[in-house]
């Protein structure tokens, strides 16, 4: 969780007294009342909340929430103008491709404004953005500027600015060694040939994401008035919903949105866009999830008060919100409006004895024996997509089962576990050596009638070998009390190398491989260590065992 603190003196004149009652209030909305004193208030903000990342924002969403100006809150945008442009080239394509722009005028800003949005910038990299690396924000004073703006990338020796709060100019390569943000994030950009910078019409260099901007031209102060706003990264529309976070919350700041041509590729996309996302809700589905008896009225009256606009069982969605995902995602906002303390427990009118599944049992016994080993537990998602699962595994695609209407990139259910743990290796190629994870989990695969869904269990070391794995199956197997065999595999999965392989036999089934991956899949992942890896199936090894009371 993040936390934010406000100024207590606006907070009580703009949304009210920090009473015991507004303190239950803030507290019942999900942001949990962390502190206070006379000077300061400080709130939790939950991840899935980065809309509420800043005081305005948090100030625009509570105050729907206390009944106090509810519905959807629109804002005006004004189309760009002639020179409101950035030109992505194609140098960033493999770097840092994409970007989101606006352009935010007639700010008038203070010291406090200034603190909320280099706070709501920082929080919002370390959260949505994971700390840089899947989102970076750049705030600039317009003044400073001379539009279009152009982002691409060059040779770290030709990138030549001040970086912000130094005082003499510096090289890509040189921020990165000596600049202490630059040392900080420079892992983000560790093996590239080429750095990301965005330039103005004159070769100012603006900043480098997603490391710092530039002195010259990328600092706000209590007399710009304009700003240009930009959000790099690699998912387009995770951009644009950080991009609608930052706008909404400048424009709550008495700024005006002026929208700006993002041109890549001779394509034109212009962004910000607050187009509404439109969603069913059933009212049946809410009152049987929530045990409730609420009438279409009293849905309606719940859900403005969350921000959001409902007719005849649509909901309009915030273009801010990045949380709704699915019409259970509104439900929980129509039990945080209805308030959990109004909800009134009550004992199930069955009579039942609860007992943890053998299953389970058997699965917990596994993972405390590998994390004796010093092998660290993963958890992944079942949702993955084909350019994980199969492009970077040298896999055809047979058998998968794709989402019909999925909301990002992860379309389709995980088919095995191991290019997780590959994709765990490649996203920590810069956490210490040697790096030896698990998972149990399930995977699916599309049958003839129906989706199969089964347990498995991978392993993977980094540097690791084939011996190295073949102990740790078979010391699992001593611990347990069953035995595995292994015999030469003939056909197995083109990930791994061909000599270096074998199969592993339980109770004369073939449950899975165990083998070194090979050198062109880690060139896929950017893994530099070698890779030893299995997974196998623990449908029979659970079946089996849970036939005992317990495993030995």
């Amino acid at each position: 969780m993040a936390t934010i603190t406000f100024n207590r003196k606006i907070f009580e004149n703009e949304i009210g007294k920090l009473d015991e009652k507004m303190q239950e209030k803030i507290s019942m909305f999900g942001t949990p009342l962390e502190t206070f004193n006379s000077e300061e208030i400080q709130i939790e903000v939950f991840p899935n909340r980065p809309d509420l990342l800043s005081y305005h924002g948090f100030k625009r969403s509570f105050l729907a929430f206390l009944g106090k100006k509810t519905g959807l809150r629109k804002y005006n945008l004004s189309s760009p103008k002639k020179d409101y442009k950035v030109v992505i080239e194609s140098s960033v394509k493999d770097i840092r491709p994409h970007t989101a722009c606006a352009i935010i005028s007639g700010l008038k800003l203070d010291d406090e404004k200034i603190k909320e949005i280099i706070e709501m910038q920082e929080k919002i990299h370390a959260t949505l953005g994971r700390k840089r690396k899947k989102v970076a924000v750049g705030i600039y004073p317009l003044e400073k500027i001379t539009l279009p703006i152009i982002f691409k990338a060059l040779e770290p020796e030709k990138i030549k600015f001040i970086p912000l709060e130094g005082n003499k100019e510096m090289s890509g390569i040189e921020i990165l060694r000596k600049h202490p943000t630059g040392i900080e994030y420079s892992h983000l950009l560790k093996g590239k040939e080429k750095f990301p910078v965005f330039v103005d019409a004159k070769n100012n260099v603006l900043s480098m994401p997603p490391i710092i901007n530039s002195e010259l031209t990328g600092k706000v102060t209590i007399d710009t008035k304009d700003v240009f706003v930009e959000c790099s990264g690699f998912d387009f529309e995770t951009l644009k919903k950080c991009l609608n976070i930052i706008s909404t919350t400048l424009a709550d700041m008495g700024g005006k949105i002026n929208q700006m041509s993002i041109v890549s590729k001779g394509k034109k996309e212009i962004t910000p866009n607050f187009g509404e996302e439109k969603m069913k809700i059933s009212l049946e589905n809410t009152n049987k999830l929530l045990g409730l008896n609420l009438n279409e009225k009293h849905l309606k009256n719940l859900l403005e008060k969350m921000g959001y606009e409902y007719n005849k069982g649509t909901v309009k969605i915030p273009s801010w919100r990045t949380d709704i995902l699915h019409e259970v995602d509104l439900i929980e906002d129509v039990a945080i409006a209805y308030g959990y303390d109004n909800f009134i427990p009550e004992i199930p009118e069955i009579s039942t004895i609860g007992k943890e599944s053998k299953r389970e049992i058997v699965k917990r016994k596994i993972s405390e024996i590998l994390i004796g080993l010093n092998i660290l537990e993963v958890s992944n998602y079942h949702l993955t997509n084909k350019n994980y699962q199969f492009k970077k595994m040298a896999l055809s695609e047979k058998n998968l089962v794709e989402l019909e209407s999925s909301k990002t990139d992860y379309n389709i259910l995980r088919k095995n576990l191991s290019h997780f743990l590959l994709k765990n290796f490649s996203d920590n190629v810069d956490v210490e050596y040697p790096q030896k994870i698990f998972e149990i989990g399930e995977i699916f695969e599309l049958g003839k009638e129906k989706i199969s869904e089964n347990e498995s269990l991978a392993v993977a070391v980094a540097p690791g070998n084939f011996t190295e794995l073949k102990q740790i199956l078979e010391y699992l197997s001593r611990m347990l009390n069953i035995q595995f065999t292994f015999t030469e595999a003939s056909n197995f999965p083109d990930y791994f190398i061909d000599g270096r392989v074998v199969e592993v036999i339980f109770e004369k089934d073939k449950i899975g491989y165990i083998g070194e991956i090979h050198p062109n899949i880690l060139k896929n992942w950017k893994i530099k260590m070698p890779v030893a890896l299995f997974e196998i199936s623990l449908e029979e090894v659970l079946d089996k065992l849970c036939l005992d009371s317990h495993p030995k």
